[in-house]
């Protein structure tokens, strides 16, 4: 009977919330409130509620109650949406693109045409990567402030391939990793591949909590910390030196490995040394050319200590045996003559002008992004939900991200990331005031 009770509970939530007689944002019952009504157990009530979260139709935020989720957003806004209708403005999305970008393609494939090295393009390539290639990505490196050999990189199909290979290398399932309490979403779902526990380590102040990771690894064998303390995504944050020194001495003391994404690190100038040049015996560095080239271009780096090559290079064969030989030689012709240089430094000034058009149109709110980066995180007022707001600028044909993609932890932000790289300046412009018109709209 008590089974019985249950599930019609949870079909009448169901078919309430669907109909819309619930409606978005509606604060539920108290989960002692929902047992004294319906004369269950307490134990039962939570029951009820955490199917319905599991359905997708409701949120339990933590302090504030259980609350009616917005049902029309599309699932996994931020990361599974990729394909934008047609019409809409993407501010989910970067893949920032400057003009004339596909003249110099056209360039270097004329150029590739002509060279004596064509057909050894043809044929498999060492896994990771030939000689001449990793030394020229080991000289792109040392502008980031790591000192490297080649024997030392590996190149691999995007910054997303080389933390697979990383993990699938060097991680188990059921380890234990370490990441911000708010995180790049590919890290989420390939840990949910590979069965890893991601253990949230909150923010204090502009800076992931060390203490709290301190205490964290004195409670559990932590095995790992995944970490971007160069432009955090989606939070902007460049740490400071005194915090990689700190974060280094925990690794250290507690033997972790450190996982450095670097995938915006290219658009902050003048900052700390990375982590990989602090503790080169337990750091793996990952990068890549999809952000400050082209999403197209296929091809990262990894960097890592020696000890671990072998291990990560079994993984690259695994997984795509070498990455495709004309993408990659494109890719370091590019690093060797400067042309990634010169597309780097135009898109940090691309940046910071966009960056300077949200400051200008989204006055009064108080956002988080830094000056030179392609996206900014837009915290929301104490009742105002992100749901709805991104459900109201969908309607508007504007795509933004929740905060759901991107936390770890069981509270989930009512915030929303914009993106800020993949429109044209007039687009983004008309993007920005509708941001501004809707969550206004929302906060009164």
């Amino acid at each position: 009977m008590a089974r019985s009770r249950y599930k019609s509970l949870v079909d009448a939530f169901a078919a309430d919330i669907r109909a819309g007689r619930l409606s978005p944002g509606t604060r539920l019952p108290t989960h002692r409130e929902l047992a004294t009504n319906e004369g269950l157990a307490l134990a039962t009530a939570t029951r009820v509620y955490a199917e319905l979260e599991a359905m997708g139709l409701v949120s339990g935020e933590a302090g504030r109650g259980t609350f009616v989720r917005e049902t029309s957003l599309p699932p996994g806004l931020g990361i599974d949406q990729h394909a934008v209708a047609s019409g809409v403005l993407d501010l989910n999305f970067n893949y920032p693109s400057l003009p004339g970008q596909a003249e110099l393609l056209r360039g270097a494939l004329r150029q590739l045409a002509s060279s004596g090295d064509l057909e050894a393009l043809l044929r498999y390539q060492p896994h990771g990567g030939r000689k001449h290639e990793r030394a020229s990505v080991a000289r792109h490196l040392h502008c980031r402030g790591l000192s490297i050999g080649e024997e030392q990189v590996l190149i691999v199909s995007g910054a997303q391939h080389g933390l697979a290979v990383t993990v699938m290398g060097l991680l188990r399932p059921g380890d234990v990793v370490a990441t911000d309490a708010l995180t790049y979403p590919g890290f989420k779902v390939l840990a949910d591949t590979q069965r890893l526990e991601l253990a949230p380590i909150p923010s204090a102040g502009y800076e992931p909590d060390l203490d709290a990771l301190a205490r964290l690894c004195k409670s559990r064998r932590v095995r790992a910390v995944y970490t971007m303390p160069t432009l955090h995504n989606p939070l902007g944050w460049v740490t400071s030196e005194n915090w990689r020194q700190r974060l280094v001495t925990i690794a250290r003391e507690h033997d972790l490995l450190i996982i450095e994404d670097a995938a915006y690190a290219f658009l902050a100038e003048d900052v700390p040394a990375p982590l990989a040049a602090l503790a080169p015996e337990r750091t793996v560095y990952v990068t890549g050319l999809s952000k400050s080239v082209a999403t197209g271009l296929r091809v990262g780096f990894v960097a890592a200590p020696s000890r671990w090559v072998p291990a990560i290079e079994r993984s690259i064969r695994a997984t795509i045996w070498n990455t495709p030989g004309v993408m990659t030689a494109i890719a370091c012709n590019w690093l060797d003559d400067g042309t990634v240089s010169r597309l780097e430094d135009e898109k940090r000034q691309d940046a910071a002008n966009r960056q300077s058009m949200a400051k200008a149109t989204l006055t009064d709110l108080q956002y988080i992004g830094h000056p030179t980066s392609y996206f900014l995180w837009l915290p929301l007022g104490e009742e105002v939900r992100a749901d709805q707001v991104a459900t109201a600028l969908m309607r508007e044909h504007v795509s933004v991200s929740t905060a759901q993609p991107y936390a770890t932890s069981v509270y989930v932000p009512h915030a929303i990331r914009l993106a800020l790289g993949s429109l044209e300046l007039d687009a983004l412009q008309v993007a920005l005031n509708t941001v501004k018109r809707v969550v206004d709209a929302h906060s009164y």
